[in-house]
């Protein structure tokens, strides 16, 4: 009886604990882009739509997005420059069912477009800020990632994060081999200066530092790298980036651990094998 109590006693405990989880993601919210109007080309209208009604996102929040798709998409970008210039070359996500359903699941700006550039040119994209609410719980992680103990390369070497040159930290990126696992080491005056990790070619090229993935300004950074791909930094004051303070890295995956070919042992008879082994060829002698 005492064992069925106890049993009984952690299934409700579980069944009230996934019921806590499950009440915190019931109160997402499930926002229709553009309410009646849908997701098409308006002026202005999905920057009117997202601040009417003091609309707050929080994550776990989720947009429809209802549309036509033989002329639309809904292609998430990266960037807040990849949005003003409606550029979906780099997406970080597409969707084109004509009904997406896309769950908000970091804090943080999120940009959405469509791919048809004319449509896009006359309206037809819309930003939002996304919070996080202490109250709901966060959705877990996908997966959890243990990295090897890498090596630390000094950004510029002894010249650290401080050449004004174009060309020095491209040569200084080139002659180097980076892995996820390994970290960068910035060192500068962070009265002058700053590192900014951007996400993508275009941020770089043009130094824009206004949707940076990460800032850093203690003057003795180090950065992991924890994905492969291709990795951007910059500083923040656009005059020392466009003179040449920026560096580019190509991240590839964490090297394989080397195996030997298992090479098989030197037989070592111990001493009752040997015996039983005379003994196999001992003929003892016939009875007279």
């Amino acid at each position: 009886m005492a064992t069925r109590t106890r049993i009984f006693s952690f299934v409700f405990v579980t069944m009230m604990m996934s019921l806590t989880v499950l009440s915190g993601y019931s109160s997402a919210r499930v926002y229709k882009v553009g309410d009646s109007e849908g997701w098409t080309a308006k002026d202005d209208v999905y920057y009117a739509w997202a601040e009417a009604d003091y609309k707050e996102f929080h994550v776990g929040d989720s947009l429809v997005f209802e549309y036509d798709p033989t002329i639309n998409d809904v292609t998430q970008v990266s960037g807040a420059l990849e949005y003003e210039l409606c550029d979906y070359s780099s997406p970080k996500a597409v969707y084109n069912t004509g009904h997406d359903v896309v769950t908000l699941m970091e804090p943080g700006f999120h940009y959405f477009i469509t791919s048809n550039q004319a449509q896009c040119i006359l309206g037809q994209k819309l930003e939002v800020l996304v919070v996080h609410d202490p109250s709901r719980p966060v959705p877990p992680p996908t997966s959890s990632k243990i990295l090897p103990a890498g090596k630390t390369y000094k950004v510029g070497d002894s010249e650290g994060w401080k050449v004004y040159d174009s060309d020095f930290y491209n040569k200084w990126s080139e002659e180097k081999q980076f892995h996820v696992g390994d970290s960068l080491l910035f060192e500068y005056a962070n009265e002058v200066n700053d590192v900014y990790e951007i996400n993508g070619d275009l941020e770089f090229m043009t130094c824009d530092p206004t949707s940076p993935v990460a800032v850093h300004k203690t003057g003795h950074d180090l950065v992991r790298l924890t994905e492969p791909g291709v990795h951007y930094f910059i500083t923040s004051n656009s005059g020392s980036c466009e003179a040449g303070l920026k560096l580019r890295v190509v991240v590839g995956p964490q090297p394989k651990a080397i195996t030997y070919p298992n090479f098989p042992k030197k037989v070592d008879l111990s001493a009752m094998e040997r015996l039983n082994n005379w003994l196999k060829t001992f003929k003892p002698q016939p009875h007279h």
